[in-house]
């Protein structure tokens, strides 16, 4: 028999990136000078089932690597070693190796082992100065009993296992080892390789069952090996450390083995050969009704790493439930159907309405399935926060709360990004150096505070830090400077706080690795926008900032406003719309030979037609009569001009790119309650369409005045 170990290959990399991240925040967590016994256990627990989940499925890269880092980990949990910050760095920088490796070998390529090579030749540097002393001693308690009548038992010869240089193994695996994805043969072929095939393996059938009752499932076999070359007993015991909890295994110095009389000696690899062929012929013979469906260990999952959720049973129970009650409102409806006359329309009603309240509970409950705790995302900033804080030379603490607020999963994967940029920029730009601190008054550890929470339908995260604040003198110099901003121009305060989300703006004099290459602010802006949502800044001088982003639970859900041009129907995000108004021509204006222009109180919008845009035919040529939508994306306003404004509806949004092509200016499409297709606009985009921004657009309204 031959189980396919791939479909087990999702679960193993989940379960490994889970236990990479505990390793992480243990070792985040671990006081150095007073350890916690029980966080140095985890970490080892960690990173013990990843080398045996490695070793099972053949990922020895992973295996060895992992290898020598318990080794480490083990010296440490027992007390004989105490770990210094060097030694956390480069546990630090492993764990993050050990998650490279496994991501390479999970898109189906071979991982770089040139980092993983100097790193472990680190690891085995710092085990060997540790054992230096102790592997003298060793050798010269060996040397004396070669010389004399030293023992020959072998119980305390670790390498090779006493005067009979080798093992007496005796393997009695449990019936249901098979079904856990486990092969003796596998095994097997481990063990010849470490000893070169220097062993004999005997197969005992005497817990073979009758023919009648034969499983082809489950092993009945056991097995008595006797490895005859000089291997270590630690490399035995992880041959065998993956069924430890589903066999019985007996390892003793060959010297020391009880003389069994086998039924049969022969060499491994007939053995091998033999077995697998004995349970192909079994499973073959036996009666379909004689075999025993075995428990699904796993599910075969998708090769995605991000096309797979874990969910409470709570919600999926909750979700069966509401399937239920649609299924009887649906029962209901189709039996009323089927004999329909005019005296059951308050029937119908009832149907009717209790539909409506099944499905939105319906649609409820699988949006709470796509929700997950934000600490997936909050997760990764301990360690960010403390590598960029060593690497400024600087000391911050990372305060976060909120964690276990919920997010659409979709939402929180693009999260990531904008938030370790306004972190970084936190820390760099923000918090002053130690010294600086102090002299203002200020404790010398500098505070960056993360908080999410839920608030009117949206999820709202701050990131807060007790810094200097941003310098409003200091963002004008360069705007001007720069030319983003005239040399006269009188802003506001919020104005000026905007400056720093212009493409390629920056305050910082030194170009670094962190900042000072204005990549980065507009990014942040552009990327939350995309999310259909917003961020503003908070400041005060030497008292630190606040950024508050503000985004929706879900983008599978839009609450839209509905507009008409012509016989085409289109959505408006209505997180975007600032202002709709209707036209009035002496409200327009024509400036620079540009397109017509709203004048909106003290500033000017540029104008676009949406029939004009996406090639609508109209045989309106004026614009009496028509509405104009205002909207707001990357910080610039815009007027739509529309022929009418329908209701405000929720709409479930369906991706454009994967039907039919990616069209500028529609971020996607919905279906209306009456089966037609509504294409849903993109602000943004729509902005990058328009032929001037709002920006150029009042410069040259002031030269117009100006002249």
């Amino acid at each position: 028999m031959s189980v396919d170990l791939s479909q087990f290959h999702q679960v193993f990399y989940e379960e490994s990136y889970e236990g990479l991240d505990a390793m992480e925040q243990g070792l985040l967590e671990m006081n150095i000078d007073d350890p916690d016994e029980e966080v140095i256990n985890t970490i080892f627990r960690s990173a013990h089932s990843i080398k045996g989940g490695s070793g099972t499925f053949g990922f020895m890269q992973v295996a060895n690597f992992t290898h020598v880092l318990e080794t480490l980990l083990d010296e440490v949990r027992s007390g004989d070693r105490k770990l210094n910050q060097s030694a956390m760095d480069l546990l630090l920088v492993s764990v993050d190796c050990m998650r490279d490796m496994l991501q390479a070998l999970q898109a189906g390529g071979e991982p770089d082992m040139a980092n993983a090579d100097e790193l472990r030749t680190q690891f085995e540097a710092i085990l060997n100065d540790k054992d230096t002393v102790a592997n003298a001693s060793a050798q010269a308690d060996q040397s004396a009993g070669d010389d004399g009548s030293g023992s020959s038992d072998g119980t305390n010869d670790e390498s090779g296992g006493g005067g009979g240089h080798g093992w007496s193994i005796d393997f009695t695996p449990e019936p249901q080892m098979l079904q856990t994805g486990n092969e003796p043969t596998r095994m097997f072929r481990q063990l010849g390789e470490l000893c070169e095939n220097n062993m004999q393996v005997t197969a005992k059938l005497d817990r073979l069952p009758g023919f009648n009752s034969l499983n082809p499932e489950l092993c009945f076999l056991h097995w008595h090996i006797e490895v005859q070359a000089d291997v270590p007993r630690s490399a035995i015991d992880e041959v065998f450390e993956w069924v430890i909890d589903d066999a019985e295994i007996i390892i003793t110095p060959l010297g020391q083995a009880i003389d069994q009389a086998a039924e049969e000696t022969v060499a491994p690899k007939a053995v091998v050969e033999e077995v697998v062929a004995v349970v192909e012929e079994v499973k073959e013979a036996v009666p379909p009704q004689a075999e025993e469906k075995p428990k699904a260990v796993a599910k075969k999952a998708p090769a995605q790493e991000n096309s797979s959720i874990r969910v409470d049973i709570d919600k999926v129970d909750n979700l069966i439930n509401m399937v239920g009650e649609l299924v009887i409102t649906q029962s209901m409806l189709g039996e009323l159907g089927e004999n329909f006359d005019m005296g059951r329309v308050q029937r119908l009603q009832e149907g009717l309405a209790q539909l409506e309240h099944n499905t939105r509970e319906l649609q409820e409950s699988v949006m709470k399935i796509r929700m997950m705790p934000i600490s997936f995302v909050f997760s990764r900033f301990p360690r960010l926060v403390r590598d960029t804080a060593r690497k400024l030379d600087k000391k911050i603490e990372l305060v976060m709360s909120g964690e276990n607020t919920e997010l659409d999963k979709t939402v929180m994967e693009k999260l990531g990004d904008p938030m370790v940029h306004l972190i970084r920029n936190s820390m760099d730009h923000g918090i002053e150096s130690p010294e600086e601190r102090v002299r203002n008054g200020k404790s010398e550890t500098g505070i960056v505070e993360l908080k999410a929470y839920h608030q009117s339908g949206n999820i709202v995260i701050e990131i807060e830090d007790d810094g200097a604040g941003l310098n409003t003198e200091r963002i004008l110099q360069k705007a001007r400077e720069n030319g983003v901003i005239a040399e006269d121009a009188n802003l506001s305060e919020d104005q000026v706080f905007d400056l720093i989300f212009q493409p390629g703006f920056s305050t910082a004099d030194v170009v670094s690795d962190l900042s000072g290459r204005g990549v980065g602010m507009d990014v942040v802006r552009r990327n939350i926008a995309a999310l259909n949502g917003s961020i503003e800044v908070f400041s005060e001088k030497d008292k630190g900032s606040r950024f508050v982003i503000r985004l929706p639970l879900t983008l599978a859900i839009l609450d839209g406003q509905l507009v008409q041009v012509e016989d085409q129907i289109y959505i408006f995000p209505l997180v975007s719309i600032v202002e709709s108004i209707q036209y009035q021509g002496s409200e327009l204006n024509n400036v620079g030979g540009h397109s017509d222009v709203l004048q909106l109180r003290d500033e000017y919008v540029p104008i676009l037609l949406l029939n004009q845009t996406f090639g609508i035919h109209t045989e309106k040529e004026e614009l009496d009569g028509s509405i104009i939508v205002v909207v707001e994306a990357d910080g610039e306003k815009i007027g739509v001009v529309v022929d009418e404004l329908l209701g405000q509806q929720q709409v479930v949004i369906k991706s454009l790119e994967e039907n039919y092509k990616k069209v500028d200016g529609i971020s996607g499409a919905t279906i209306l309650g009456d089966g037609t297709v509504a294409l849903i606009i993109d602000v943004s985009g729509l902005s990058r369409l328009s032929e001037i921004s709002q920006k150029d657009l009042n410069k040259k309204v002031k030269n117009h005045k100006a002249a």
